[in-house]
């Protein structure tokens, strides 16, 4: 099956694009299913959050991705994220835009629960990569996480054997909200057996940092120029540098999800990371409808056609 996201039709007026991109094979026991036996209540969503890092590089800008082992609602291969916890709700020290402003931002009115996407967002960061969006004050943001206390904390954080709250105000640190944009909402399609509702947020990569894969949990991670990701999204280049079961000889739609394709595409089309920060966007909410095709299953999603921070991604 052809790895590229089939073009349905496009409505000139609106700027939007219905799209269908292919079904990953480890996803089509649940669309049979569905489909067999026809529309029931689809399962309960996991809220969770997920965050876009990215950095300018001479051949355009890049984003961190990673492997992600057992279906992951994010993708096989995706953003860094994962599920709301209830310590994410906790009291935090907290620099950047109050929680009525990120309210707005985000649509929630909720601001328990916006204060839980964001802390989601910055814990399972650090937690998964060791980048830490945080200062002792709203112009200082903390230098070389790379230690072996650093990772020790991580792991620690990551097994829930201490809260990132703790971590965070034993050492004098509030999150620096402000280095965060939200980018898009996506709730995963009915029939999936596991389900996300999704808030995906941006960030740059801080000065003096640099991502690292969680101690003992192996798996893959690379700095990806979006383009280049584009450029051979219909052969398995993507899948095969993962180098997992699941990935290996699969095309970029086979490996992860259409929340990460319409990501990579916004980015690859952007000058560069401030400019793709500095976009003023109106936070749009997905929810891919599954469509059969003959034989073959898809994800049906209406995109918006636009670029973001004023096209081409290379020679900025």
């Amino acid at each position: 099956m052809n790895g590229v996201p089939v073009v349905k039709s496009q409505v000139p007026s609106t700027g939007l694009l219905r799209r269908l991109f292919p079904l990953p094979p480890t996803q089509y026991d649940a669309a049979e299913n569905w489909v067999s036996y026809g529309s029931r209540t689809p399962r309960a969503t996991r809220r969770a959050s997920s965050v876009v890092l990215i950095r300018d590089s001479p051949n355009g800008v890049e984003t961190y991705l990673g492997y992600r082992p057992g279906g992951s609602p994010l993708g096989s291969v995706a953003f860094p994220g994962g599920s709301l916890e209830a310590s994410d709700e906790e009291e935090i020290p907290w620099y950047g835009p109050s929680l009525s402003e990120w309210s707005k931002r985000l649509g929630i009115l909720d601001q328990r629960l916006v204060r839980a996407h964001i802390v989601c967002a910055i814990r399972e960061l650090f937690e998964e990569t060791g980048v830490l969006l945080a200062g002792t004050d709203e112009l200082s943001v903390v230098e070389n996480c790379v230690s072996e206390d650093w990772m020790q904390l991580r792991e620690a954080v990551a097994g829930q054997d201490k809260s990132f709250v703790s971590v965070l105000t034993k050492r004098g640190l509030g999150l620096r909200t402000d280095l965060l944009r939200p980018l898009s909402h996506w709730i995963s399609p009915n029939f999936a057996l596991r389900r996300f509702d999704t808030r995906y947020f941006a960030a740059a990569l801080p000065v003096r940092q640099e991502p690292s894969l969680l101690q003992g949990k192996g798996g893959w991670a690379a700095w990806m120029v979006a383009s280049d990701v584009l450029a051979f999204r219909n052969s398995s280049n993507l899948g095969d540098t993962a180098g997992a079961p699941d990935t290996v000889g699969l095309p970029l739609s086979m490996i992860t999800t259409p929340a990460v394709e319409v990501i990579l595409e916004k980015i690859a089309s952007t000058r560069g990371t401030v400019a793709y920060l500095s976009v003023r966007r109106e936070l749009k909410s997905y929810h891919p409808d599954l469509v059969q095709v003959g034989e073959d299953f898809f994800l049906d999603v209406t995109t918006t056609t636009a670029a973001e921070g004023g096209g081409g991604g290379r020679g900025r």
